[in-house]
């Protein structure tokens, strides 16, 4: 991998990929009929294999919102008598919903939020799930999605969410639960399905799925995306992205199966770091807790504070995946997955700073945040699953082994910010006199910024950064034993060794400071499960996880980084870690009613960490720190009559701040960043007549700090969204989207200091989509 990273090459053919598949459409609109439902890929002869061979989760149907199993072979049992919260987002809701990228599709699921950053990772995907940051904890078909990313979803066929601490299912980290995307693949039957979005501020889409069967036992699949956008209430903010997905599957209904899968996504964005807090100047009373800073917009919420001669972000996406599985008898698979990949990002993003007090003075400094970055991994999971008895009890059962090596290289810009004649240190305390050409257009006016400004600084490449690389060795094994129709026991243990070195080095590629940690670690997940009836379920259960030093390879927020290296503040790092460990403990019960259409649950969970990384003096931290998230969450997902369905969930979350050590006590108490107390949402269908399908949905956070000092908060919100469809004919159907319904100003995003991120306003988007 070459040292000196390259200014990230992003295209943007979204004529040629608008071109495919539109050529695609048209050659296939003669000869091909829509296949209503697709063929199975192998018949289900035995009773391992539906679930040996599961590629997405199964549902009741392909309009269905109830999903029945989740898609890895390391969940041995179906989502009923699984002993742990799992919410699967079909594909349906994915499209009801509206939803374009993985945040659209999360927010369906209370008890997730999004965080904000300003290091490696200020704009891509940071999901907190229960409280824990989740930003390294995302996979693509049970495989572990490394890098800094803007998941987009338009080759994703459902997204499933596992809560509570999960490394015994993916490895390190998931210490509130992990996010599993499961792609579109590869099947037998003929389909085309092309979509065109228009919408407002000035949104373009267009979708391609296509999937051809060559043979009895071979077939193709196409996915393509182009998308152009604003964003509502954003000025100055686009989204610019293109990709392609092809799929290709040999063997199909046959005992050995071959994917061949890459996916590919590209984008070119102008970003958008929101709104900054108030910050008390000197003199004035301090924030508090009962009296945190929020995002002060200057009275206008359409302010954009950065500069569209300066920011951009530009980021690429490779993914290829060889799978070959095979049947060694009826109730037996082996299965092995291939997977190499690159995530690329290089961005200059304009921070609102808040530092210094100056938005209380009315002007706001531009502080330019600055990275190029290219994180490449390289995974091989080799899997046996299966039904097997033993004295007479059956085991439903996986077992495998992952080597995975990744390795991140991340370096920035030169931005020049002076504000020449002022001295250096003073360069960000913006006043009045300073706004404008005074200071080079790096101080703006609060309640009027001009994003067009002349700015004129030097920006060129600094090649000084970081080499960081990890090995990862594991081992695993999962079992659902049934002791008798009414009790079940599931059972899950990993080891992992997980070993990382870094190395910093400067423009002349000469290593200025070097180190490593190896961390070993078991984590398992262990739950009874009592079925009082078949179609219901009583279980506790209990699981824990493992984040070493590391462990997100420095992309983004790194809540326990390699000793040696510097903290956000300079100070050096000097203690040997261990890995922060987490547990969690949880009561529950799932029932499918109405003929399994509709599903039912309940849980009551406590998670702990208990060896959390503190300072404990200046340069010194250790595993001493403890937090706690408990609380309860329902869900009912599914079809309450023939033509009414639903998606809904309520989750409440008390979290604490136990033990922050020496230099953290006065937190001691505090709620958790990102974890709102009360969260719920609720999307509903209802069919009026046989073309006309109309719905709606809620959806509401509490109130959210930014920080555990508790002293930056967003407000608590209510979004409420609309959909109408109307079939036009066989073939061609007309969706119309509102999301946002109330033009609500409200923040998604909080950050532990400086800005919040703002959501969009109203947006109406209108699809006509075409089925051949």
């Amino acid at each position: 991998m070459s040292r000196q990273q390259p200014h990230v090459p992003v295209s943007s053919p979204r004529l040629l990929a608008s071109a495919i598949g539109m050529a695609i459409t048209a050659g296939s609109a003669g000869h091909m009929v829509f296949a209503a439902e697709k063929a199975d890929e192998k018949a289900p002869s035995n009773v391992i294999s539906l679930g040996a061979t599961a590629i997405t989760g199964e549902a009741q149907d392909e309009t269905s919102y109830n999903v029945e199993k989740a898609s890895s072979s390391k969940y041995t049992a179906p989502l009923v008598d699984t002993p742990r919260s799992i919410t699967v987002i079909p594909q349906q809701v994915l499209k009801d919903t509206g939803a374009l990228n993985m945040q659209d599709a999360l927010r369906t699921v209370p008890g997730i939020t999004f965080g904000a950053g300003e290091g490696g990772n200020p704009q891509g995907d940071r999901p907190f799930i229960r409280g824990f940051d989740a930003q390294g904890d995302t996979y693509l078909d049970g495989v572990r999605d490394t890098g800094s990313q803007s998941r987009e979803i338009f080759a994703v066929e459902s997204i499933e969410v596992s809560k509570g601490p999960n490394s015994a299912i993916g490895g390190r980290g998931a210490a509130g639960g992990s996010i599993n995307l499961v792609s579109k693949k590869a099947h037998l039957g003929d389909s085309n399905d092309a979509g065109f979005t228009w919408g407002s501020d000035q949104t373009q889409r267009f979708t391609l799925d296509s999937n051809y069967q060559f043979t009895d036992t071979a077939a193709g699949r196409l996915n393509l995306l182009s998308h152009e956008s604003n964003v509502a209430g954003r000025d100055s903010v686009d989204y610019d992205r293109w990709g392609i997905a092809p799929s290709l599957a040999f063997g199909l209904g046959t005992d050995t199966r071959v994917n061949l899968d890459y996916y590919h996504l590209e984008s070119n964005d102008t970003p958008d770091s929101g709104i900054p807090y108030s910050i008390p100047v000197a003199g004035s009373a301090a924030r508090t807790q009962s009296n945190p800073d929020k995002p002060n917009d200057g009275g206008d919420s359409t302010n954009f504070y950065g500069l569209n001669d300066r920011d951009f972000r530009k980021g690429r996406t490779d993914t290829a995946t060889f799978a070959i599985e095979h049947d060694l008898n009826d109730a037996l698979t082996v299965k092995n997955t291939l997977r190499h990949g690159t995530s690329m990002q290089d961005y200059i993003l304009t921070q609102p700073d808040d530092s210094k007090g100056n938005v209380n003075n009315g002007s706001v400094w531009r502080r330019a945040n600055t990275r190029v970055s290219n994180t490449e991994t390289t995974t091989n999971q080799t899997d046996l699953f299966g039904d097997v008895y033993i004295a007479g009890f059956k085991n439903s059962f996986a077992t495998g082994v992952e080597y995975t090596h990744e390795e991140n290289q991340k370096s920035s810009y030169n931005v020049n910010t002076d504000t020449t004649p002022r001295t250096a240190a003073a360069t960000t305390n913006c006043s009045p006199a300073l706004i404008g050409a005074p200071s080079g257009y790096n101080c703006t006016s609060l309640s009027n910024p001009n994003p067009n400004d002349p700015w004129n600084g030097a920006i060129s490449r600094n090649y000084a950064g970081t080499d960081t690389k990890a090995n990862t060795y594991a081992l695993y094994v999962f079992d659902t034993l049934e002791l008798s129709p009414q009790w079940l026991v599931n059972m899950g243990l990993r080891y992992d060794h997980f070993d990382t070195d870094y190395k910093t080095f400067n423009g002349s590629d000469v290593t200025t400071s070097k180190g490593d940690d190896t961390s070993e670690f078991v984590t398992g997940q262990f739950g009874v499960v009592y079925k009082p009836a078949e179609n219901g379920s009583i279980y506790a259960s209990y699981a824990t996880s493992a984040t070493p030093p590391g462990n997100t390879l420095g992309e983004g927020s790194e809540g326990n980084p390699l000793g040696g290296t510097p903290d956000r503040n300079g100070n050096l790092l000097k203690s040997d870690m261990e890995p922060e460990t987490t547990k969690n403990y949880e009561i529950g019960t799932k029932w499918d009613l109405m003929n399994d259409r509709l599903s039912l649950t309940a849980d009551i969970f406590r998670t702990e960490k208990d060896n959390a990384r503190v300072q404990v003096d200046t340069t010194t931290y250790e595993n001493a720190g403890k937090t706690r998230v408990q609380g309860v969450e329902l869900s009912a997902t599914g079809k309450l009559t023939d033509k009414w369905q639903v998606f809904a969930g309520y989750a409440y979350m008390d979290s604490e701040q136990i033990d922050g050590g020496p230099l953290g006590s006065a937190n001691d108490g505090n709620e958790l960043p990102n974890t709102p107390k009360n969260s719920a949402s609720l999307w509903t269908t209802y069919q009026v007549t046989p073309k006309l399908t109309i719905g709606g949905g809620a959806f509401y956070v509490d109130d959210v700090f930014g920080s555990v000092a508790n002293t930056t908060m967003v407000d608590s919100y209510v979004r409420y969204d609309a959909m109408a469809a109307y079939k036009l004919s066989k073939n061609v159907d007309l969706q119309l989207n509102v999301q946002n319904l109330t033009d609500e100003t409200y923040y998604d995003k909080a950050f532990s200091t400086h800005f919040a991120n703002q959501a969009a306003g109203r947006t109406a988007l209108l699809s006509t989509n075409f089925h051949f």
